[in-house]
């Protein structure tokens, strides 16, 4: 994987967070923290997910196993 020099990173950056902040003024939206749990479950999500389609390419079935307290 070749790395960007700093001009392309920065401008990157810097695009990213204006196309942010033009969201926020045209739409009147608010920049909110989620949270960590809202984020782990989204990786949590992502990765079963991932799983679940893998499975299905070697033709497996995945059965969710109970938690036990």
């Amino acid at each position: 994987m070749r790395l960007l020099d700093k001009a392309k990173i920065i401008t990157a950056t810097a695009h990213k967070q204006a196309r942010l902040i033009y969201t926020m003024l045209t739409k009147g939206t608010k920049c909110v923290d989620k949270g960590q749990d809202y984020y782990e479950e989204r990786y949590c999500q992502r990765v079963l997910n991932h799983l679940t389609v893998r499975a299905r390419k070697l033709e497996f079935n995945l059965i969710p196993v109970p938690e036990t307290v």
